[in-house]
């Protein structure tokens, strides 16, 4: 077995892939973006973090967040952010016995995605990423045609075209 570590960083930037446990047609986190955004609202203001960009697809999420000085738990971020949202909806996804037997439900993949961002270029790279997954997905044509993206208020900022984003305007992958 593989002696698998992550890496704490104080006041880091991080991009993370969150993923639900049953990926399959699934559009639990769309269909229940409200409890989504509260339960971001409830760890932020328990645990502040800065969210420099997001996406929700319908199965998993991406972010990239920067923490405070002297603060490197983002595992622990995470875990109350799914467990606030797994509290907020109903219940009858599939449990496994594992999950059972540890009193979890069968919302999340228990593992995450994590990129600690050395650079500027690493830094646009994966906010480039989050904004155009969506359209990787094929979800819609173009990144203003997602409503669940930090991409309009990069638009407002004036960092990005209304029109950036589209099908054939990105090949590249950032360890998804």
């Amino acid at each position: 077995m593989t002696n698998y570590r992550r890496i704490y960083t104080p006041g880091a930037t991080w991009f993370f892939t969150i993923n639900l446990a049953e990926r399959n047609n699934n559009a639990l986190l769309i269909e229940n973006i409200d409890q989504l955004r509260q339960a971001f609202r409830y760890v932020k203001q328990r645990r502040p973090f800065d969210i420099n960009a997001a996406v929700v697809l319908p199965e998993h999420l991406h972010c990239v967040w920067t923490l405070p000085p002297n603060y490197s738990e983002y595992s622990i971020r995470w875990n109350l952010l799914k467990a606030h949202f797994s509290r907020s909806i109903h219940k009858g996804e599939h449990v496994s016995v594992s999950r059972i037997s540890k009193r979890e439900r069968g919302i999340w993949q228990r593992r995450f995605w994590a990129h600690l961002i050395t650079n500027e270029r690493d830094f646009n790279q994966h906010i480039d990423y989050v904004h155009w997954n969506p359209v990787k997905h094929g979800w819609p044509k173009q990144a203003a045609d997602w409503p669940y993206s930090s991409f309009h208020r990069y638009v407002k900022l004036g960092i990005y075209p209304l029109d950036w984003g589209g099908a054939e305007e990105f090949n590249f992958d950032v360890g998804e």
